[in-house]
């Protein structure tokens, strides 16, 4: 069994500290948060900087660049609906640990970052939505398949080459939703893919310290169901200690009293 993947989500141009970093284009800021969440346990950094209409391209040559030298290769998703900024980072990108992924492609607009992730060798998230949320998991199955033949046809492995992600829905509002998406996890996982979702979205629009406590739950609830990654915060412990208890719970760890230390 493979080992559950933490993407790190907090290279983010939300954040004002990363903005400014990324306008000025003084790679200290994230080059910290980078380093801080690879400490923490992260796989993988993603790197998101919006839609970047103007200056993507010049962005991704720079920052791809700058955290990889300083953080080791570390392996990273290029998170921008900017297509060509995309293209920019993955010519940029070292590929020496690990795949770079491209977050992401869907059965609409953007289903050709399947073709884009195909020519550099690249690993592609597989949104399953086409405009709007999903109504339902049948809709999900119809993205599904969509993404899969285009995947096929583009000379990629489905099973290794895409993480397809069912769509984590906010729960304040939505909270009726929740089963189905777990539901669609198993399926992914019946099917031999591997999964991945942005899991801090089903707390959005919660109190503040409630929200460790959802994400913490849904995370262990969905790794329960098949999910093989997410996109996450690695520097909050206790959703780090989830992950860990659910591998040992799940037996794909082995135990030891200092499990958490590790």
């Amino acid at each position: 069994m493979d080992k559950f993947i933490v993407i790190g989500e907090r290279i983010h141009v939300i954040s004002p500290e990363i903005k400014e970093a990324i306008g000025t284009r003084n790679p200290a800021a994230i080059i910290a948060r980078g380093k801080v969440q690879l400490e923490a346990g992260a796989d993988y950094l993603d790197v998101n900087i919006g839609p970047a209409e103007r200056d993507g391209v010049e962005i991704m040559k720079w920052i791809v660049p700058e955290l990889q030298r300083a953080l080791d290769n570390a392996p990273l998703v290029l998170d921008t609906v900017n297509q060509d900024a995309i293209r920019a980072g993955l010519e940029a990108y070292n590929p020496a640990k690990g795949r770079a992924v491209v977050n992401s492609a869907d059965a609409g607009e953007r289903i050709s970052n399947l073709d884009l992730a195909a020519e550099f060798g690249a690993i592609s998230i597989g949104l399953l939505m086409k405009k709007g949320v999903p109504a339902s998991n049948d809709e999900r199955n119809e993205y599904l398949q969509t993404i899969l033949e285009h995947a096929m046809e583009a000379g990629m492995d489905p099973a290794e080459d895409v993480w397809f992600d069912p769509l984590t829905l906010v729960i304040k509002g939505m909270q009726e939703k929740q089963e189905e998406f777990l539901e669609f996890i198993r399926v992914l996982k019946e099917m031999g893919l591997k999964s991945t979702c942005g899991l801090s979205n089903a707390s959005n629009g919660m109190p503040k310290h409630v929200r460790p406590v959802v994400d913490s739950v849904l995370c262990a609830m969905s790794i329960e169901c098949g999910l093989t990654s997410a996109i996450m915060n690695p520097t909050d412990k206790a959703l780090m200690d989830t992950v860990k208890t659910s591998e040992i719970v799940l037996n794909r760890t082995l135990y030891a009293d200092s499990f958490l230390d590790i």
